[in-house]
């Protein structure tokens, strides 16, 4: 029997203040978006300058916070497609998708194309390698009597941690109460549901 051949496309998600930040590119002249774009390449590589922002908005007569938010869109957008490694024609579908016109399309997927490996550089410096969660085992003790007190219940639960970094693990022997148990609990759930937030998950992707 015939297969059949389904080709998948990796296209980006953008949300509509992402679009309405990149909509700005689309308001100003040719070579002044070119230099935008080599700006932003070199704020990727180099870090950002808080200098640039009021000047260029001084010239072009919007509000700073505008020109601010726009380069770190165009940032963002070529961190991602970089760390993905897109291809040209999702690369190209993706940026229709936020309303660009096709000259603008042809230039960027130029730029990411020349500029990819060396963002790629970039990511890689960047990343982090933190000692991260292996294994973990845990007891609970109860002392129901001692010499002061024949009747009592402190109940008492102690950890066992492994972490792994380089292929290294290390144990880590913690004890504590189930009260300060359930704290602990409610602060990681809590940090949980943070990561996993669209403001959170947009700074995870600029440094991995």
């Amino acid at each position: 029997p015939d297969l059949l051949k389904c080709q998948f496309k990796m296209l980006l998600s953008f949300t509509e203040e992402h679009k309405k930040h990149l909509a700005f590119f689309t308001k100003i002249e040719p070579d002044i978006f070119d230099e935008f774009v080599r700006i932003s390449i070199e704020f990727i590589k180099n870090g950002t300058n808080p200098k640039f922002y009021p000047s260029a908005a001084d010239k072009l007569g919007v509000d700073p916070e505008t020109v601010k938010k726009s380069v770190e869109a165009m940032m963002y957008l070529l961190l991602e497609c970089a760390k993905t490694m897109i291809s040209e024609l999702d690369f190209q579908d993706s940026l229709l998708t936020v309303g660009f016109p096709q000259k603008i399309v042809k230039h960027l997927l130029q730029v990411y194309l020349e500029e990819r490996k060396s963002i790629r550089n970039v990511l890689t410096e960047l990343k982090m390698d933190l000692p991260h969660y292996h294994n973990m085992e845990w007891r609970l003790d109860v002392q129901v009597a001692s010499r002061a007190i024949k009747q009592q219940s402190e109940p008492s639960i102690v950890l066992k941690l492994t972490t792994e970094e380089d292929e290294s693990k290390s144990a880590h022997l913690l004890q504590t109460d189930p009260v300060n148990l359930v704290h602990m609990t409610s602060v990681l759930e809590e940090a949980l549901k943070e990561s996993r937030s669209q403001h959170c998950r947009r700074i995870m992707r600029n440094i991995k």
